[in-house]
C-alpha cells in the first residue's frame, strides 16, 4: 500500500478521510516530522491549496494533498473569501471573524453566500484539483454551537438550520468540504 500525505494540522480531518481511502495509507505532516506552518500567501483558495501540496511534495518527494476553503459573501464583494480564517486580524479568531461579517452585513438585504473548498492533489508528479461549493445565506445572529469557523451564521440553501445546528454527520452529507473530498476519494480509490 502506498503512502499519501494529507497536508493539514487538523487531526479530525485526517481521521475522517482515512476511513474513506482504500488504496493508500494516509499519513500526516507530523508523520514526516514536519511541524512548520506553510503560509497561505496566494490570492485564491486554489492557489493556497497548491502552495501547501507543492511545498510538501517537493520537500519530501511524497504524494500528497491539501485543501483550502473560504466563505464568499456576495454583498461584501466576495469577502472574506481567501482570507476567511484571518478576516478580522492576522491571528485566526472565529468570534472576531463572525462579528466583523455581521457588522459589515448590517442593513444588507442580499445575504447570499457560498462556502467553497479546493483540494490540490499531487500524485506521481501530476497535479489534480477537486472542488466543492455550497450556496446559502448569512444569518443576522449566531445559531447553534456545533462546527467551527462561520458555521453558526451560514444556512445552506434548501435547509432551515445553520451548519452549527446540524450534527457533524448531517453537515458532512452536504458541505463544500465533503463534496470536494468525495471527488478526491473517488479518484484515489481508482488508482
Amino acid at each position: 500500500m502506498r503512502n499519501i500525505c494529507f497536508v493539514t494540522g487538523n487531526q479530525n480531518k485526517i481521521i475522517e478521510v482515512e476511513k474513506l481511502i482504500k488504496n493508500f495509507k494516509l499519513i500526516s505532516t507530523k508523520d514526516l516530522n514536519f511541524y512548520d506552518e506553510i503560509l497561505e500567501t496566494e490570492n485564491t483558495i486554489k492557489g493556497n491549496a497548491f502552495l501547501k501540496s507543492s511545498f510538501i511534495y517537493n520537500k519530501f518527494n511524497i504524494n500528497c494533498f491539501s485543501d483550502d476553503s473560504g466563505l464568499f459573501i456576495n454583498a461584501l464583494g466576495g469577502d472574506p473569501g481567501v482570507r476567511s480564517a484571518r478576516y478580522a486580524s492576522e491571528i485566526s479568531d472565529k468570534e472576531k471573524n463572525i462579528n466583523l461579517v455581521l457588522k459589515n452585513l448590517k442593513g444588507e438585504k442580499d445575504r447570499s453566500a457560498a462556502f467553497k473548498t479546493c483540494i490540490c492533489l499531487i500524485i506521481d508528479g501530476k497535479t489534480n484539483y477537486f472542488e466543492g461549493s455550497v450556496k446559502g445565506v448569512i444569518t443576522s445572529k449566531r445559531l447553534g454551537s456545533r462546527g467551527f469557523g462561520y458555521d453558526p451564521i451560514f444556512v445552506p440553501e434548501g435547509h432551515d438550520r445553520s451548519f452549527a445546528e446540524m450534527s457533524l454527520e448531517d453537515k458532512n452529507k452536504i458541505s463544500h468540504r465533503s463534496i470536494a473530498t468525495k471527488k478526491l476519494i473517488n479518484f484515489l480509490n481508482q488508482k
